[in-house]
C-alpha cells in the first residue's frame, strides 16, 4: 500500500464501520445501566459500581487483549470478542439481580477491550506512517460519534417500549451487524499467525521489554485519561454546585460534545503535519487550565465558556493516545505492546473520576478542579519532556520502535 496512493477509505469499511456500528449500541447502554441496576434493588453505593463495571472491564481485558488479537488477526479478534458481547448482553437481559447484571456489563467491557484493541492494532499496520494520525483521529470520532448517537437510539427505543433491558437488545443487534459487516469485508490479516516475532508475543516479555516507555509515556497516557474522564464528571457537579437548571447543563455539555467530535480529524491533520507534541502538549495544558477556571463557574456564561473551552482542548487531541501507541508499538506483531499501552491510558480514565470525587469530598469542587489542573500541567511537561525523545519527528520515526533501539532512554 503505497503512501501517494492510499486513501481513508481504504480501511473505512473494515475499520470506522464496525466501529461506529459496536460503539453505537455501546453508547446506548451505558446510560441505562444504573437505571436497570435500580429496578433491581440496587442501592446508591452498587449503582456506581455496577456501571464502573464497563470500564473496569476493559482496563482487565486491555492486557491479555494484545496476545489474544496478535494470535487470532485482528478480523477473527473483532468477530469472536463481538459474540462473546452479545452474550454479555444477554445476560444483562435476563439478569435477576444486581449482582448478575454487574457480572454481565463486566464480561461486555472485556469483549470491548479486545474489540478496540484489534481496530487499534489494523490501523497501526494497515495505514501509512504519514497518515496515520489522521486515520486515528477518524477513529476516535468514530467511536465519540457512536457515543454520541447511542443514548438518542435508546430514547427511541423507550418511546416504543416502557422496559428499560431492550436498550440491550438494540446492543446486541448493532454488535450482530458488526459482524456481518466484517465477515462481508476482506480480511484484515495484518497480525496473527507468524507475524511478530516470538519475543513479541508474550505478555510478560513485552512488559519487560518495553518497561522503559511504558513507564514514562505511559505515566503521559494515563494522565490524558485521567484529565478526559474528570471533565465529563466534573461538568456535571460544577453545574449541581452552581446551581444551574439541569436541562441548560445538558444543553451546554451536548453542545460542547459536538464540539469536541467536529474537530477529530484536524486533531489527525496537527500531529501528520506539525508533530505529535503539537497536539499532545496544548490539548493538555489546555484541559489543566479549563479544570483550573473551574473556581470562576457562578453562572451559565461562564459554565458555557468553561465547557467549551475544555471540548476545544480536548478535541484537538483527538486519537493521541492511539497515534502514540502505534508510533511506539513494535513491527510486526503491535498488538501485545498495544494491550498494555492502552491498560496505561484506561487506567487514567479510571483512576480520575475518583480522584475528583476524593478530593470534592475532602475539600470541595473547586479544589478538586484545582486539583486535577495542577496533575494536567504536570502531565503537559512530561509530553514536552518524553514525545520528542521517544517519538522523534522526521524519518527517525520510520524505522521501528523509537526509544527501544535508538534512543538511550530506556
Amino acid at each position: 500500500m503505497g503512501e501517494r496512493s492510499f486513501e481513508l477509505r481504504t480501511v473505512a469499511l473494515a475499520a470506522f464501520g464496525p466501529t461506529l456500528l459496536f460503539s453505537t449500541g455501546e453508547g446506548a447502554i451505558i446510560p441505562m445501566i444504573p437505571l436497570i441496576a435500580a429496578d433491581q434493588g440496587a442501592d446508591l453505593g452498587t449503582l456506581g459500581l455496577i456501571a464502573a463495571m464497563i470500564m473496569v472491564g476493559e482496563l482487565v481485558g486491555d492486557l491479555p487483549s494484545g496476545a489474544l488479537v496478535h494470535r487470532l488477526g485482528e478480523r477473527r479478534a473483532m468477530i469472536g470478542a463481538a459474540i462473546v458481547s452479545v452474550l454479555g448482553l444477554a445476560g444483562c437481559y435476563f439478569s435477576t439481580s444486581p449482582w448478575m447484571l454487574g457480572a454481565c456489563v463486566f464480561l461486555v467491557g472485556l469483549s470491548t477491550a479486545v474489540f478496540a484493541l484489534a481496530r487499534h492494532a489494523y490501523i497501526t499496520t494497515a495505514v501509512p506512517l504519514r497518515y496515520r494520525a489522521r486515520a486515528l483521529s477518524v477513529l476516535g470520532g468514530v467511536f465519540r460519534g457512536g457515543y454520541f448517537i447511542g443514548p438518542f437510539l435508546a430514547v427511541l427505543v423507550l418511546m416504543v417500549t416502557p422496559d428499560k433491558r431492550a436498550v440491550f437488545l438494540l446492543h446486541i443487534a448493532f454488535a450482530l451487524a458488526s459482524v456481518i459487516l466484517l465477515l462481508c469485508t476482506k480480511d484484515l490479516g495484518t497480525s496473527g499467525e507468524g507475524a511478530a516475532e516470538p519475543a513479541h508475543q508474550g505478555l510478560l516479555t513485552t512488559l519487560v521489554r518495553h518497561r522503559g516507555v511504558l513507564v514514562r509515556m505511559g505515566a503521559c497516557a494515563a494522565l490524558i485519561g485521567g484529565l478526559r474522564a474528570s471533565r465529563m464528571v466534573v461538568l456535571p457537579m460544577v453545574a449541581v454546585a452552581a446551581g444551574l437548571p439541569p436541562s441548560t447543563t445538558a444543553l451546554i455539555i451536548g453542545i460542547a460534545g459536538g464540539i469536541d467530535f467536529a474537530l477529530s480529524y484536524t486533531s489527525g491533520q496537527i500531529m501528520d503535519r506539525f508533530g505529535r507534541m503539537w497536539a499532545a502538549v496544548p490539548s493538555m495544558t489546555g484541559l489543566a487550565v479549563g479544570h483550573l477556571a473551574l473556581f470562576a463557574v457562578d453562572d451559565v456564561s461562564t459554565f458555557a465558556i468553561v465547557a467549551v473551552f475544555l471540548a476545544l482542548a480536548n478535541g484537538t487531541s483527538s486519537g493521541i493516545l492511539m497515534t502514540l501507541g502505534a508510533d511506539l508499538a513494535p513491527q510486526p506483531g503491535p498488538a501485545p505492546f498495544l494491550g498494555a499501552w492502552r491498560f496505561t491510558g484506561d487506567f487514567g480514565q479510571a483512576v480520575g473520576p475518583v480522584t475528583v470525587s476524593g478530593l470534592t469530598a475532602v475539600a470541595g469542587i473547586g479544589f478538586a478542579g484545582a486539583g486535577m489542573g495542577l496533575l494536567g500541567l504536570l502531565g503537559a511537561g512530561l509530553l514536552l519532556r518524553y514525545v520528542p525523545r521517544y517519538v522523534p519527528p522526521g524519518e527517525r520515526l520510520t524505522t521501528g520502535v523509537p526509544g527501544h533501539t535508538t534512543h538511550p532512554a530506556e
